[in-house]
């Protein structure tokens, strides 16, 4: 009896075991949106980016202290010397140099700090860049996410109709074994449920394939089993408030780092323009050094003359610019129309970003009154098709009544879908570009 409970609980653990790891994980958008920023590839590269942008920041801030480097040459020889008796004898010699070097721009125009500061905002720019990947990846993702819940609804919609199809099929083939309904009619109920069949199987391979490609974002591996969260009520978050437009876009020309991005191009083009103007300016250098240096063939040991032999020297060295054909002009000159490129280029960052959001704004107020409307049309399309169908059962209504209301039925449930999720995904985007995250409950 003992062994009997026992293998009785572990069938049961085993099966459950197996009904848990059967069923695929429902990723919510949140859990879509931090895998993606952790795996993707794209955002992989802008943090490594933003590393090498530290590293030149590094490098340009070095560039402000002096420089030493050690030297050392060693040379041999060989040579015949002539020796007190005025014989020869072969001889190899051995002479070597040690010191060190130092090297410090002093005054350079203020060209290094300036271009310090340019390297820094260089680097505040791959932030932003990366931030701005972040929510590219982010809209991606909300949009192929709407899509999934879009099809999958659709997917549901359809396996409805064609239960209604078979319905009707099968209430046909009665009425047809009674001599009521024709064989050419029931012929185009039967077709009917091919029809149906091939749009849910249609509608099915889109799902699939919408799902694919999130998995191809996610970077998830194509056979992984992926299925997303349904949020508990879709038909209010369609119906949420709609913000302004002028309050959305308040908050972007704040918030959205392509315009932070845009802006410090202005600042970066204005130090590009100091930087340019320090090649009329002197530069100032101070040099120093020290050494010393053996040689063999003499009566000294190697000690005494490292100490005999040592020396130092300093330098200063004045650089004035006087003639550099053109060099100095030809940079600030460019400098100047990059600075202005840039003020064009944030007055067109500013002028797609309003295009945009008013965009959204129209596609999310006029969709949520498709939507509205849409509802009013399915429940009048379904009490419709209810009484048709009792009806055609009763024999009162033929089989071209019963098609015509079932493709309006059909037709307003798409049109309810469809406004339905363009109305959460425009709302969600108009939230997203003021600054809030994106979440779908």
């Amino acid at each position: 009896m003992e062994k009997e409970k026992i293998l009785i609980f572990c069938t049961l653990l085993f099966a459950a075991n197996y009904m848990f790891a059967a069923t695929p994980k429902q990723w919510t958008l949140k859990d879509c949106i931090d895998y993606a920023l952790e795996h993707n590839i794209s955002v992989k590269t802008g943090r490594l980016s933003v590393l090498s942008a530290n590293e030149d920041i590094k490098e340009a801030r070095a560039k402000l202290f002096p420089t030493l480097s050690f030297f050392t040459t060693h040379q041999g020889g060989y040579s015949p010397f002539v020796d007190d008796d005025g014989g020869t004898e072969d001889k190899g010699s051995y002479s070597g140099d040690y010191g060190l070097n130092a090297s410090w721009t002093v005054w350079d125009g203020n060209a290094n700090r300036n271009t310090l500061k340019q390297q820094e905002i260089i680097g505040l720019q791959q932030e932003l860049g990366l931030e701005e990947n972040i929510n590219d990846i982010q809209e991606q993702i909300l949009q192929l996410y709407i899509q999934v819940l879009y099809v999958a609804e659709a997917v549901n919609v359809n396996a409805q109709i064609l239960d209604i199809s078979r319905q009707n099929a099968e209430r046909g083939a009665e009425m047809y074994n009674v001599g009521s309904l024709s064989k050419a009619d029931l012929s185009q109920l039967e077709a009917q449920v091919a029809t149906d069949e091939y749009n849910l199987v249609n509608m099915q391979g889109q799902l699939e394939d919408y799902k694919q490609q999130m998995k191809y974002l996610l970077r998830l591996d194509y056979d992984t089993d992926f299925d997303i969260a349904v949020p508990s009520s879709t038909d209010d978050q369609a119906l949420a408030i709609v913000p302004s437009s002028q309050e959305v876009l308040a908050d972007a020309l704040v918030k959205r780092p392509e315009i932070k991005k845009a802006l410090l191009d202005i600042d970066c083009s204005e130090l590009g323009i100091d930087i340019a103007k320090a090649g009329y300016k002197p530069t100032v250098r101070l040099t120093g050094g020290i050494g010393t240096s053996t040689v063999t063939g003499n009566n000294m040991v190697w000690g005494s003359q490292m100490k005999g032999n040592f020396n130092g020297s300093i330098g200063v060295t004045l650089s004035v610019p006087i003639f550099d054909n053109r060099a100095a002009k030809t940079s600030v000159n460019k400098a100047q129309l990059e600075l202005q490129q840039s003020k064009d280029e944030i007055d067109d960052a500013k002028s797609n970003l309003a295009l945009t959001i008013q965009g959204y704004w129209i596609n999310a107020t006029t969709n949520q009154q498709r939507f509205r409307s849409a509802v009013v049309s399915v429940n009048s399309a379904q009490d419709s098709y209810d009484l048709l169908s009792e009806q055609f059962r009763l024999g009162l209504k033929n089989i071209v009544e019963l098609t015509n209301a079932k493709t309006t039925l059909l037709n307003a449930q798409q049109s309810r879908l469809e406004s339905k999720y363009m109305a959460i995904l425009y709302l969600q985007m108009l939230n997203f570009y003021r600054g809030e995250e994106m979440n779908l409950i």
